[in-house]
């Protein structure tokens, strides 16, 4: 038995098909959510935070990229000077 709505549940799978890069999950899941009763607007919300969400990971691999090129210590780097 299931403690979250239908409409719960369905926020849930956009979040996580996005969060997946799933294309078909993402088809199937915005109408079952509007078929939940989500309006567009509330999908859409849900939408844009979870791609704010999805961008954190990829913002920090960038981030370390960056810094290795430009030649500046990474976490990595940090880490390792001080086991050693």
């Amino acid at each position: 038995m299931s403690h979250l709505s239908h409409r719960d549940r369905e926020l849930v799978a956009l979040g996580a098909a996005l969060g997946s890069n799933c294309v078909p999950c993402i088809e199937y899941h915005i109408p079952q959510a509007r078929k939940a009763g989500l309006s567009d607007s509330e999908i859409a919300e849900a939408i844009q935070l979870s791609d704010m969400v999805r961008q954190v990971p990829a913002r920090k691999v960038l981030e370390v990229a960056n810094q290795m090129v430009s030649g500046s210590p990474t976490r990595s780097d940090v880490m390792q000077s001080a086991s050693v």
